[in-house]
């Protein structure tokens, strides 16, 4: 049986549905910063990365300015940004004990696949520039964010360059057409994911490329080599078997692949960690992981 926590946040998204408007939705997501405001130990500085991408770093005290959690936000390719994930980066640095850099990639329709990727990879070779080791460097994201943690490290692979720790995904979206079984058998449980949904977003971000391009649909990508990977997913969500389609296709491709399926969880619960148990549980798990990853107690080919 669902816990209280999770009734209790079913009942608020269904009272809050999100607009469709493109910007008026942006707008209501970005205002998660001021629905959960950062703790007061958290310390903030705006970045830009090499080529021009926003970015924001978040530590605490305690963080080891060593490592770092380079975190790709999830919307769809089209929505979201630092602020709508702040409070969910500033917690999984704290908890991973690592400084975190998010990333404002750019948004479709107004930039287009490859955009997101070009600009991660970016993000990445900012870090390396800035003197930290790719043994230390963990990527994390959630949703699109998921899949774009996939295909940056298929980008990393081709450019030539030093795998980093490892990539958590959370909720991942690897899979532009939307072909999972899920999409249907889980459509009723799902509070936040429709197919619909995810088509349009999918044709606003490709904007006529190929949805199995190996950079899109990472699940068509030569996976061989790139960093150990954890997959976070809900049992309730319709992006379900996109993460039963990541988990076969790396761990053929002889990647060390760990899939955990969450009993009654949505999607990106862990986005809600401030007002349910099983969030504040997902993140401590997934921080542990970027933890050992970072100690080199993760199997790790390059």
């Amino acid at each position: 049986m669902p816990d209280q926590d999770l009734i209790e946040l079913r009942r608020m998204i269904a009272a809050n549905p999100l607009p469709t408007d493109l910007e008026a939705l942006r707008l209501a997501v970005d205002s998660d910063s001021e629905r959960f405001p950062l703790d007061p130990d958290i310390k903030v500085e705006r970045v830009s990365v090499a080529i021009g991408v926003p970015a924001e770093w978040t530590w605490t005290e305690a963080a080891d300015p060593a490592r770092v959690v380079l975190y790709l936000h999830g919307g769809g390719y089209v929505f979201g940004s630092i602020l709508s994930h702040r409070h969910l980066v500033a917690e999984i640095g704290r908890a991973s004990g690592s400084r975190t850099l998010a990333i404002d990639y750019r948004l479709s329709p107004e930039n287009p696949f490859p955009a997101a990727v070009d600009d991660a990879l970016a993000s990445y070779r900012f870090l390396l520039e800035q003197g930290f080791e790719p043994r230390h460097i963990a990527f994390a994201g959630d949703s699109a964010g998921g899949g774009l943690v996939v295909s940056t490290l298929v980008a990393i692979k081709e450019a030539g360059l030093p795998q980093p720790a490892c990539g958590w995904v959370i909720s991942p979206w690897i899979d532009m057409e939307a072909s999972g079984e899920t999409f249907v058998s889980r459509a009723d449980a799902d509070p936040m994911v429709k197919r619909e949904i995810i088509v349009n977003f999918a044709q606003a971000y490709l904007n006529g490329a190929d949805p199995r391009s190996p950079f899109a649909s990472p699940i068509y990508a030569d996976l061989r080599g790139i960093a150990p990977l954890l997959i976070h997913v809900g049992a309730s969500e319709v992006l379900l078997d996109d993460s039963l389609k990541l988990a076969r296709t790396a761990g053929a491709a002889d990647v060390s692949v760990r899939l955990e399926i969450w009993p009654e969880m949505i999607h990106i619960w862990h986005v809600f960690h401030r007002i349910l148990g099983d969030g504040r549980t997902a993140v401590q798990a997934g921080a542990k992981f970027l933890r050992e990853a970072m100690d080199g107690r993760a199997d790790h080919r390059s």
